[in-house]
């Protein structure tokens, strides 16, 4: 009775039109997926290369990056993206807390991770690797302009 109940309380199915033959000797190709540029792949390997770094440090420290082959010091990173087809940027703050920005093309790409001791004492430390690859575009607001 149960079931009789649920079948008439459930709307007739739809009928569906045949679908249109195809003309002999054309044929449909598959969607492809957008291939990956240089700045996209460089981007998901940086990703997890600071996801890997972060899961080696202590409560006290927090992920900056070193300009390798420069003496530009260091950023303390808050995010990072890339713009296509080659373009990787980073964002964060160098040692005196200024908003800085890195914009390099792949070709050129060499960053060294450090630890380093987290900027807020009473604050947990910061792990930015959770948050990569979630849409976030940089800054605090989300919208590049911290």
């Amino acid at each position: 009775m149960a079931e009789e109940a649920k079948a008439a309380a459930t709307p007739p199915a739809k009928k569906r039109k045949p679908a249109a033959k195809a003309k002999t000797g054309t044929a449909v190709a598959p969607v492809a997926e957008r291939p990956k540029s240089p700045a996209e792949w460089a981007y998901e390997r940086l990703v997890l290369y600071i996801r890997n770094f972060e899961s080696q440090l202590d409560s006290s420290q927090e992920i900056a990056m070193g300009f390798a082959g420069s003496e530009a010091g260091v950023l303390q990173i808050e995010g990072l993206g890339y713009f296509d087809p080659d373009i990787v940027t980073f964002y964060g703050r160098d040692d005196d807390g200024v908003k800085t920005q890195l914009v390099q093309h792949v070709s050129q790409l060499s960053v060294i991770l450090r630890a380093v001791p987290k900027v807020r004492e009473e604050e947990p430390p910061r792990r930015i690797g959770f948050a990569l690859n979630s849409g976030w575009v940089g800054g605090e607001s989300g919208d590049g302009s911290a």
